[in-house]
């Protein structure tokens, strides 16, 4: 348990961005999914509304740190491939 008064402070920051970590990782994990119901059901223009959605939630969460850029770039990438595929 934390002594000191800046060590209880840091504690709340922590459980603080915590908090709002899970809530972007949650986020871009929803608008992913969306994305990949979309192909799966074969609906090309739901597919490539929801990759638009997508692609910028996932370059934010990149950039505030909640995912790696190149984890972000990665599945931006895969995603844009199945969703070619599907338009082909």
């Amino acid at each position: 348990m934390a002594n000191t008064s800046s060590a209880k402070k840091a504690t709340r920051k922590i459980a603080r961005r915590a908090a709002i970590n899970k809530n972007r990782r949650s986020r871009v994990r929803t608008y992913v999914r969306q994305v990949e119901e979309a192909l799966a059901s074969g609906d090309k223009a739901a597919a490539q509304a929801a990759f638009k959605a997508a692609e910028p939630e996932l370059m934010r969460a990149a950039t505030k740190g909640v995912i790696h850029k190149n984890t972000a770039s990665r599945k931006v990438s895969r995603l844009a491939q199945r969703l070619k595929v599907l338009s082909a």
